[in-house]
């Protein structure tokens, strides 16, 4: 349904036969016989393969010409960068940061344990310092160290205001760096150019597998040139690069990605093997 709305009569066929191939990825037809993780190769228009820069050109691809663009409101709302790690988001947005124009402004969150949750006579206290608070690094959460500019796209990672489109994965672009303050405007869902202010708010990880329950007071935003394949579900992008310097590792996620454009020209992908060279095939885990 993606790619044949609003889709051209003569580029139908080439649509059609796209649709196909994504629902064999996504039913796990490729490959032949397997047992739920299956290797595929993917077609060469769809790669980035004979280059000096593969991950400049991937950058290229779905950022062109983005110092130029950047004050434009619709430029960010359906380019992105996805990938399966939040460690390769990172590596990506900070590489974007270095060249995007202005001053960089950085908060720091105020990181402590909730001691009403902390339970068993072997916690020690002086294990979990400041510091290692501060270091944790979880899905979902913004990081301790949060470095920002005006005109950066981020996306918030809580909902704040469902009435306003102020959920969870809304992407907004900065405006204004104010010592505690943010202010932003919309430019996904259904308020865009809405503008709001954001204040630090106190977020705690979902993940149970944390021995304590860490409260982190930080803004809940973080930069988006790049996002997890996972919080890019449910959007609809004209521009995607598809980064897998490490393969997806859970069921539907290379389709996930594959599915989010709306067209075939829109879409890049940039595979490394475990060399790090740039290859053809990835795994398909379904």
């Amino acid at each position: 349904m993606r790619l044949t709305v609003g889709c051209n009569p003569s580029d139908f066929e080439v649509a059609s036969q796209f649709a196909n191939w994504l629902l064999e990825v996504g039913e796990g037809t490729l490959g032949g016989d397997n047992d739920g993780n299956s290797v595929i190769e993917i077609p060469n228009d769809l790669l980035i393969c004979d280059s000096a820069d593969p991950l400049s050109e991937l950058i290229d691809f779905v950022y062109p010409a983005v110092l130029d663009n950047f004050n434009d409101i619709s430029y960010f709302q359906e380019r992105a960068i996805l990938a399966p790690l939040n460690e390769v988001v990172q590596d990506i947005n900070d590489r974007f940061l270095t060249f995007f124009p202005g001053e960089e402004v950085e908060y720091l969150s105020s990181d402590s344990i909730d001691n009403s949750e902390t339970v068993g006579p072997g916690f020690d206290q002086a294990l979990h310092s400041p510091d290692f608070l501060n270091g944790l690094k979880l899905s979902g959460m913004p990081n301790h160290k949060l470095v920002v500019k005006v005109g950066v796209p981020v996306m918030l990672l809580r909902n704040i205001d469902q009435k306003n489109g102020l959920c969870n994965g809304t992407r907004l672009q900065i405006i204004q760096c104010g010592r505690r303050f943010i202010e932003v405007k919309v430019i996904s869902g259904t308020n865009i150019g809405h503008r709001t202010y954001l204040t630090r708010s106190t977020l705690t990880p979902t993940d149970k597998k944390l021995p304590i329950k860490l409260k982190r007071r930080q803004f809940p935003i973080a930069v988006c040139f790049a996002m997890t394949i996972n919080k890019s579900q449910g959007q609809s992008l004209a521009r995607v690069g598809i980064y897998l310097r490490h393969p997806v590792f859970t069921h539907g996620q290379l389709y996930g990605a594959l599915s989010r454009v709306k067209s075939r020209a829109g879409i890049k992908m940039l595979i490394l093997d475990k060399e790090c060279k740039v290859t053809n095939q990835t795994s398909n885990v379904f």
